[in-house]
């Protein structure tokens, strides 16, 4: 980590991309400054409540990194500074801590009824075997629940060979961003009992925060795992590429909005744009895109913690589209920028792109 903050050469690239920065411009927000606050609580160095709410405010959505010359990585810093902030007993902030008491309670990141997580079935639940589990996500099955349903009936469609728990439970990425390591650590060894236990080597999920925590949080905790994790959109777009008989065009107009996870952190750009024209959709481009695109202000817990700020980061977002219907491949973008619309009267329609190929298949 010194190795880190010793590359900085203070250019000030990263603040030009900050969305937080950009849209506050508190100078403690910035990319550059939150990192010089991680150093200083790794030396023990007093900090104030701005620098602190600093650490907290980060979607850490990796746009700061995308142009930083060091190479500097800067969100993973603020993820060690979060965790410093937890061994010593000084964080997570209160309303952390609530939607932490919540997943132990409920299972689940959103405060959802366990024994209505598959509402949005639309047929009798019949428990099948198979090495490759759909894990559909908190957010998908309780807020986004036409992306559950669609994401199913697609992949039902082409025939993927798949199953579904009823009763899933959380990937535990909250614990983890809020830098609660001690728990997620706990809850990521059960998750991966269960997952052992079922036999599973493959997962695959609609949620990009899911995709995140199986991927890398599950690893950096944990070691090696003995199952791969894919996001949908993958999938999909390998099916019907060999199969592009089986869609029908539906004409649009669309903006397919990039999300970090994604764009920055997978380079998964071309596959979502390619699927979506093969469902007859007309793209256009945000001012931003791809590894460039603006983050939607809803990760790394600050949608639940400063839901103000994560509002008018998407507020941003949504107003540099030009585009009425906006596809994502993110079940966290769709819910955040819908909620930003009709809050700030923007009447845009967010839909997740499985929506779109169900259409076309259907």
């Amino acid at each position: 980590m010194k190795d880190q903050f010793d590359k900085c050469t203070e250019c000030g690239a990263c603040d030009e991309v900050c969305p937080v920065f950009k849209i506050t411009g508190e100078p403690l927000f910035s990319a550059m400054n939150r990192l010089k606050t991680a150093e200083m609580i790794f030396y023990n160095k007093e900090i104030d409540d701005t620098r602190k709410e600093s650490i907290y405010n980060c979607p850490k959505c990796m746009q700061c990194e995308s142009v930083c010359p060091e190479e500097i990585k800067i969100t993973r810093l603020v993820h060690e500074a979060r965790a410093t902030f937890a061994k010593k007993g000084i964080g997570p902030l209160e309303k952390h801590e609530k939607i932490i008491k919540g997943i132990q309670k409920k299972d689940n990141s959103v405060g959802g009824d366990p024994g209505k997580r598959l509402d949005w079935l639309d047929e009798e639940f019949v428990q099948k075997k198979s090495d490759t589990l759909l894990y559909l996500g908190c957010i998908p099955a309780y807020l986004v629940k036409d992306a559950a349903h669609a994401t199913y009936h697609v992949l039902k469609k082409l025939d993927f060979d798949f199953m579904i728990l009823e009763e899933e439970g959380c990937c535990y990425t909250y614990l983890y961003e809020s830098g609660r390591t001690d728990l997620a650590k706990k809850y990521f060894e059960k998750n991966v009992e269960k997952f052992s236990n079922l036999g599973i080597k493959h997962i695959v999920v609609p949620c990009n925060g899911c995709l995140k925590c199986f991927k890398y949080f599950y690893p950096d905790l944990l070691g090696r795992m003995d199952f791969k994790v894919s996001h949908v959109v993958e999938i999909i777009y390998a099916l019907l590429k060999q199969r592009p008989e089986l869609l029908n065009r539906v004409e649009q107009a669309i903006t397919y909005q990039d999300p970090c996870r994604l764009a920055r952190g997978e380079k998964i750009t071309e596959e979502p744009r390619a699927l979506l024209k093969m469902c007859g959709s007309t793209l256009q481009e945000a001012e931003k895109n791809r590894e460039n695109a603006i983050c939607c202000g809803a990760g790394a817990g600050i949608r639940s913690v400063f839901p103000e700020l994560s509002i008018d980061i998407a507020e941003s977002l949504l107003n540099s589209i030009s585009t009425k219907t906006i596809a994502t491949s993110c079940p966290f973008c769709t819910f955040n920028l819908s909620y930003a619309s009709k809050k700030r009267n923007l009447e845009k329609e967010i839909i997740y792109f499985t929506r779109i190929v169900l259409d076309a298949l259907t």
